[in-house]
């Protein structure tokens, strides 16, 4: 009886695994940069249900303005993409997700995130619409914009790190927008770089903005990026408000410096795949992170205090 409803069904379980694919959920990970409030607070936050639970919340309505977000980049990119010999595979450009059903539920993400957000606290709400405001504009424009376009995508980590804050009520301290930003701009940057690189190969996606990078300026860029960063964190680790008084938080700098250096070696070894994507590829450097992440809750939570 059920059987002539079976390749109705068939067809509909690949466009839902094709849209799951085009929401990017490898990329959520970014997301987790809203559990920074809870982590660096000074109340112990991290060890509280309620605010656990509200940022938690928080990223999984973040996670939907993003999917949001990369299904509108898709949608707008399909006839260029279809052109593409890697990027036809896409869902959208390959036909196995149908662009009415990537409209329908692009739209259906966006207000659910912000339905969310503005539900949790308003000011949580409006994080979450700028950061979408943010990502039009770059999608719209501000993407073929020289030194623009890496300040965008840097607002894109800002705004998480802003909206863990809000959430949870917690103050937003200068340090969070130094570090975020420099972080962010660093892994902007090397982005740039790694396409510029593949580019001169003949083995890179073209992006019109390249034209207005050169290899030299990116890297005087990366340059000045990566030592403000270094130093940034370097200072932040003793002169925070909320850091251990007895400076043991320095102890994390080595991680930081290898993980810069590391991701460095990933932007300039060639490799076709995009620095962010080899970021949670890479094991020396899935190893470090590790290692930092656990280096920082143990001296924030146990003998650091």
């Amino acid at each position: 009886m059920t059987e002539p409803f079976a390749p109705s069904q068939t067809r509909m379980a690949g466009q839902l695994a094709a849209l799951l694919r085009t929401m990017r959920p490898h990329q959520w990970v970014k997301n987790l940069l809203i559990f920074g409030g809870v982590v660096l607070s000074d109340d112990g936050l991290l060890l509280q249900s309620e605010p656990i639970l509200r940022v938690t919340l928080a990223f999984i309505f973040f996670c939907l303005a993003s999917s949001a977000v990369y299904i509108l980049n898709d949608l707008q990119d399909i006839e260029k993409d279809a052109s593409h010999p890697t990027k036809r595979e896409r869902p959208l450009p390959s036909g196995r997700l149908s662009p009415t059903l990537a409209w329908g539920a692009m739209a259906l993400f966006a207000v659910m995130a912000l339905m969310g957000a503005f539900w949790l606290t308003p000011y949580f709400g409006l994080v979450v619409l700028l950061y979408i405001l943010n990502n039009l504009l770059y999608n719209f424009g501000v993407k073929n914009l020289v030194i623009l376009d890496v300040f965008s995508i840097a607002a894109g980590f800002v705004l998480r790190a802003v909206g863990g804050a809000v959430v949870v009520g917690v103050p937003i301290s200068p340090w969070l927008y130094v570090l975020t930003a420099l972080f962010s701009l660093f892994l902007g940057v090397s982005k740039r770089r790694h396409e510029l690189l593949l580019l001169e190969d003949g083995r890179g996606t073209f992006r019109p903005v390249l034209q207005q990078y050169t290899a030299p300026m990116l890297e005087e860029m990366l340059s000045v990026v990566t030592a403000s960063s270094l130093i940034a964190y370097s200072l932040y680790t003793f002169t925070a408000e909320n850091m251990p008084a007895n400076h043991v938080m320095m102890l994390t700098i080595p991680f930081v410096v290898y993980g810069i250096f590391r991701y460095l070696f990933l932007v300039h070894s060639g490799r076709d795949a995009p620095p962010d994507e080899m970021l949670f590829s890479d094991v020396p450097l899935l190893i470090t992170i590790m290692l930092w992440g656990v280096s920082v809750l143990l001296i924030l939570y146990g003998f650091g205090r």
